[in-house]
């Protein structure tokens, strides 16, 4: 009988301890730089109820209709893995009162973790796919919506991206949002028959979603829609004009997309992409996007309260990291390798390795009772700064060698020394060169 093969599922991906590296890096800048924003970490479930996603995301939303990964549990509930982020934050703001007085205004959290949506694999997509993300809640101001974008775009400029490009729209409030579906389906009705049939479910259910479509039936028809600017209302266009005003005091270059839709359901206002050209691209790449939304909070039972925010796919920003040739230093160099020769050196070795590590040095031994050669050749590949070797002779000694391998010093070392005054130890030699 064939031994069963094991591979990961389809859709996901392994990620070696050369990677992670790379991500623990992305993911510590975003941590101190929103830090410096006022936004705190929030983590939530992987998983929530089915509702929780279908509500907010909206019903003609393809992450709902095709892309979600649901099931019934053993109590016989629908549950969801998460397909995107701010759901599951509005859930949690909501749970568990944030909205309350003893909290400041706007309430600012960001996110990192994995998230879920069945789709076809391809490159920079995953099934499962990781984002960082940051919401704001509890204020209209346009300024707020700027800080959300400037703050996307500082993230990324510390990473080391180039050739940042921002894109901004607005979708008006309610009243604008209501003039103006019904002007887009008044175009595209005598066109019906030419839609693709995902736009032909949409044109009643949410017609602002066609403009998302990237068949080219649909584009055809896309070029020459009426556009959301024609059907604002004073208070929109207010905003709106704001946030592009303030944009341009922070010298942040923009582009007006018309077009820009985003794929959710619950956006208003204020939406935007953040892309990167490059030649090794060919093209434009997004790397963010998101916007201002209000009613959220409250089909979650919640005060009304309005939300912007932001969403980064993280596999898709390593993958521009590495496009565009942006390395990071990481010394993962060893500080000591403790060789030991005998078999009765076994155990003093564990004592001065783990002792080495008490002040916080990087140190490594051997497991495998290999030669002192060997040893030492894994000392070299680790790069140790110090090796320190304990043998019979040592041993006996109370005593251990310690190298310098970038000058080739080498000194007796009383135990005891090296347990209790280890970084004087090293620091006089140094002094001493």
């Amino acid at each position: 009988m064939a031994k069963p093969i094991f591979q990961r599922p389809k859709g996901t991906a392994d990620l070696l301890p050369q990677q992670t590296e790379q991500w623990q890096h992305v993911e510590g800048i975003a941590r101190l730089l929103f830090g410096d924003y006022g936004f705190k970490e929030i983590r939530t479930p992987h998983f929530e109820n089915f509702d929780v996603f279908s509500r907010s995301a909206g019903d003609t939303s393809d992450v709902v209709t095709k892309e979600m990964y649901d099931f019934y549990d053993k109590g016989d509930r629908h549950m969801a893995l998460r397909p995107e982020g701010t759901a599951g934050i509005v859930r949690a703001y909501v749970e568990n009162k944030l909205y309350g007085p003893e909290f400041d205004k706007p309430y600012k959290a960001f996110y990192i973790g994995p998230m879920f949506r069945y789709e076809r694999p391809q490159a920079g997509r995953f099934r499962q796919f990781h984002q960082i993300g940051a919401e704001a809640f509890g204020a209209v101001s346009p300024a707020l919506d700027v800080e959300i974008i400037a703050m996307a775009v500082d993230f990324f400029k510390t990473l080391g991206l180039k050739n940042l490009k921002v894109a901004i729209n607005t979708l008006g409030d309610k009243t604008s949002r209501d003039a103006y579906r019904q002007a887009l389906i008044d175009y595209l009705k005598p066109h019906f028959d030419e839609l693709s049939h995902d736009s032909q479910e949409r044109l009643e259910k949410n017609p602002l979603r066609v403009l998302d479509s990237k068949d080219p039936k649909d584009q055809i028809f896309v070029a020459d829609a009426p556009s959301i600017l024609d059907y604002l209302t004073p208070e929109s266009q207010n905003h709106w004009q704001r946030v592009q005003e303030l944009l341009t005091a922070l010298d942040l270059d923009f582009e007006v997309d018309t077009s820009m839709v985003r794929g959710l359901d619950y956006y208003n206002d204020t939406i935007f992409e953040i892309m990167t050209a490059d030649e090794s691209l060919k093209g434009s790449a997004t790397i963010a996007g998101g916007g201002r939304y209000s009613g959220l909070v409250e089909q979650f039972g919640g005060p009304e309260t309005p939300g912007v925010g932001f969403g980064i796919g993280v596999e898709r920003l390593i993958g521009l990291l590495e496009a565009q040739h942006v390395t990071f230093k990481n010394d993962n160099d060893l500080d000591f390798y403790v060789v030991n020769i005998g078999d009765d050196t076994d155990t003093i070795a564990t004592q001065i390795v783990q002792a080495i590590r008490s002040y916080g040095y990087m140190a490594e031994r051997d497991y495998l009772a290999r030669s002192p050669k060997a040893q030492f050749k894994s000392a070299d590949r680790g790069h140790a700064k110090f090796v320190v070797t304990i043998g019979e002779q040592e041993l006996a000694n109370h005593s251990a060698k310690l190298k310098n391998m970038l000058t080739g010093q080498q000194l007796d070392v009383k135990l005891a020394d090296l347990y209790t005054d280890l970084p004087t130890i090293i620091t006089t030699e140094a002094e001493e060169e």
